[in-house]
């Protein structure tokens, strides 16, 4: 595996992935390793723009706009992650697995469609690990409570939300070695200690 990986972080909303990412981006300053964070959509500054359309609560796309949004955001991000490339570690706040996960587990969009794009925009660049985090329906939606502003992403149901976990969960089992499912209703601390006991095997 490569020593300046892609390393990227999935799971629904309230899994916990974005605070363990920010466990590793801490963990990658104190060592002084040199490192980029992204998220989807989002990451670049015209990622960003399109963010801000998709998560908008006034927004209200059917599902194939929705897919093409969240790919013209990683097409904004490609540069950018190319530019690092095998230069710098890579963390990606949700990439590929999530739009299949969501697009055509959550919402039914066709599967080829999805990954003839994703093939496209991404190319010849490698993933080399992924942390799926998953969570109960209870603290899912403990933890959307407690969030000070929920965006359009935050407010489907519980049905909505298990199929999507349940894709990512498919998608985890059939990439067995470079995925690591973590368990999210755990302790912090002792997920924290599993996936930087990882990273340092990663890296």
């Amino acid at each position: 595996m490569s020593k300046k990986p892609i390393i990227v972080f999935e799971g629904i909303e309230g899994s916990g992935k974005s605070l363990h990412l920010s466990l590793v981006a801490n963990y990658l300053k104190q060592k002084k390793i040199k490192f980029i964070k992204i998220r989807e959509p989002g990451g670049s500054l015209n990622s960003e723009k399109i963010r801000k359309l998709i998560l908008n609560n006034k927004s209200n796309f059917n599902e194939i706009t929705d897919l093409l949004l969240f790919l013209a955001s990683r097409s904004e991000n490609i540069n950018l992650i190319k530019k690092n490339y095998n230069k710098k570690i890579i963390l990606i706040d949700r990439f590929t697995d999530s739009t299949i996960a969501y697009q055509h587990y959550g919402m039914g969009v066709n599967l080829n469609l999805i990954n003839l794009l994703n093939n496209y925009l991404i190319n010849d660049i490698k993933i080399n690990f992924t942390f799926l985090n998953t969570v109960n329906n209870k603290n899912l939606f403990l933890r959307l409570k407690k969030r000070k502003s929920l965006n359009r992403y935050d407010k489907f149901n519980s049905a909505f939300y298990n199929k999507v976990q349940k894709g990512f969960i498919k998608l985890a089992n059939s990439k067995k070695k470079s995925y690591m499912i973590v368990d999210s209703n755990l302790e912090i601390e002792k997920n924290k200690k599993l996936i930087l006991n990882k990273i340092k095997k990663i890296i």
